[in-house]
């Protein structure tokens, strides 16, 4: 099959490609799906280095156990639950050593008010607790539903939901809209 062919495949027809000898089925994969877990790797994080340090770990996570992709879920949700615990990992080894990095931005105040807003709300974003932010970036910015959250990060629906109200009620009070 050539590159053309195997682009027009559906994922789980890549995956059964890939299983069956064709090494570039897998690179197909990760055309398709790069740009987005880097997304997801970013936002999860908030720091370039650790998102492409997270994405090719989890890249290469996924390309050695693609053999337990069972094809239960889509592909999609099964690499982005690989790519979110390979950035939560990352931030994890973090923690004890370093704190994060604060961004020098010049003027922080401009005209715009979606501006001011956005850098108020990433700043109350960055004080919430880790599992809080996880779950709030997941189902309010990537757009998965609460179940794929669970789902993603291995938790129940019900842990999901609170840690979502109890983040939102901090954003509240730390952006005063109370």
């Amino acid at each position: 099959m050539n590159g053309y062919e195997l682009r027009e495949l559906s994922d789980v027809a890549l995956v059964d490609a890939y299983r069956e000898g064709n090494a570039d089925a897998f690179g197909v994969l990760f055309e398709r799906y790069k740009d987005k877990m880097w997304a997801v790797a970013l936002r999860t994080t908030r720091d370039q280095e650790l998102a492409a340090d997270a994405v090719q770990e989890g890249f290469i996570a996924a390309f050695r156990r693609i053999d337990s992709f069972r094809g239960d879920a889509q592909f999609s949700t099964w690499l982005h639950r690989i790519i979110v615990n390979s950035s939560l990992d990352r931030l994890r080894r973090l923690k004890p050593t370093q704190e994060w990095p604060e961004y020098d931005i010049a003027d922080k105040r401009d005209e715009h008010a979606q501006t001011d807003v956005r850098l108020d709300v990433r700043e109350a974003l960055d004080k919430l607790p880790e599992g809080q932010r996880v779950c709030l970036v997941l189902l309010e910015m990537e757009g998965l539903s609460v179940a794929e959250v669970a789902q993603q990060l291995g938790i129940a629906e019900g842990t999901v939901k609170s840690r979502c109200a109890r983040g939102r009620t901090a954003l509240a009070e730390l952006l005063g809209v109370t």
